[in-house]
């Protein structure tokens, strides 16, 4: 925070005569001006950073957008990736400053708020939160948009390779009972991800993907031990170019992400399994931690990417579905049209969302901890 001067400076003089005579009367002292205060030096308006970083997710945004805003702005924008919400989470908790911008989903930005680590935005410097369609603008975690905009949102489940497969995986079943002989076995990853590892064992087990009963976890903790045998390993950053190259032939991931490796292998398909999948939210947050010109230069960027055409250019990029409606006028009728992007009503009834569990985080963390350390059976 900036210091402000005092209000007042005060002289005190002390004025003493040395009498000569005692004949001699003392000159009277001069009248004293009263003291004026001290005039307030004008504040320095706060001017954007140069260059901000933001800590994203990977291949998370189209590299254009960050020319475009600089030729415009002459803001650099500077990436750094991680590749979880608990890789975020611990590392800002751990105290890393210097990040203008993260995306943390729905439930790590709820854990962000409760905790302080999130700054207000200042909505005169984002008028184009005003696109994002109503349902984005007062989520449970963030009413109002107080704290966050709404990023792109999407689902996770299996992408296969469509050229070795003739059969799409259809159950989560190929992870939690698999089959020795079949082809995907061993060649196959789970997210390294706590939250959405478990909730595909719970899914598959019928509980609540947000469960905070023990003996429901421990079940689920025991099948991702066994699961371990039939899967190559946990893999959160390049499970799609596994399964598009043939090397892996499932992989448990994100929808967008898997079309995007599509466009490249050609050979990829995506489903969320009978039992059901996961939904989430990204949001677009400025830390606690950044400085004002970093948070005014995050804000010029959050409302920079809410434009309606820069919001299309993000999205068609990711193939996310964006919850910008107005960009919504500037995308294909291919990419409103994509049932994998734009989920029917169907396959919406079988989505669930990872809910925020406060202390109870840990236990799924110990859990997640044991998993990860077991021997393989």
């Amino acid at each position: 925070m900036r210091s402000h001067p005092l209000g007042y400076l005060i002289l005190v003089a002390l004025l003493a005569g040395l009498a000569l005579s005692a004949c001699v009367a003392p000159a009277p002292a001069a009248p004293q001006a009263p003291a004026q205060p001290a005039e307030q030096p004008a504040q320095p308006e706060v001017q954007p950073a140069s260059e901000i970083v933001f800590y994203n997710w990977s291949d998370y945004i189209d590299p254009e957008i960050y020319d475009l805003f600089a030729a415009e702005t002459g803001i650099t924008v500077v990436e750094d990736n991680y590749s979880s919400n608990e890789e975020l989470l611990a590392k800002l908790q751990g105290g890393a400053t210097g990040y203008a911008l993260i995306v943390p989903s729905d439930y790590t930005a709820s854990i962000m708020i409760e905790e302080g680590m999130l700054a207000e935005l200042n909505h005169d410097n984002i008028p184009n939160l005003s696109n994002l369609a109503d349902q984005f603008r007062n989520l449970p975690y963030d009413p109002g948009n107080k704290y966050c905009a709404t990023y792109l949102w999407g689902t996770t489940g299996l992408g296969y390779n469509t050229e070795q497969l003739d059969t799409p995986p259809d159950s989560w079943a190929v992870f939690f009972d698999p089959d020795p002989n079949a082809p995907w076995y061993g060649r196959m990853t789970l997210l390294d991800d706590v939250r959405e590892v478990f909730s595909a064992a719970l899914i598959y087990l019928g509980y609540d993907n947000n469960t905070k009963h023990e003996a429901q976890l421990e079940e689920a903790k025991q099948l991702l031990i066994k699961a371990k045998a039939a899967i190559s390993g946990f893999d959160s950053d390049l499970f799609e170019e596994l399964v598009g190259s043939g090397e892996n032939l499932i992989g448990h991931g994100w929808n967008g992400d898997y079309l995007q490796a599509q466009e490249e292998f050609g050979t990829i398909g995506y489903v969320i399994p009978k039992e059901g999948g996961t939904a989430w939210i990204d949001n677009i947050c400025i830390p606690a931690t950044a400085t004002p010109e970093q948070k005014l230069a995050g804000e010029m960027f959050i409302n920079f990417l809410l434009r309606p055409e820069i919001g299309a250019k993000l999205a068609e990029y990711t193939f996310y579905a964006t919850p910008n409606q107005a960009a919504r006028e500037h995308v294909s009728e291919e990419y409103l049209n994509n049932p994998i992007i734009n989920p029917p009503a169907d396959v919406m009834e079988r989505l669930h969302y990872i809910e925020p569990l406060g202390e109870f985080e840990a236990v799924y963390q110990r859990l997640w901890d044991e998993v990860k350390s077991a021997p393989t059976p």
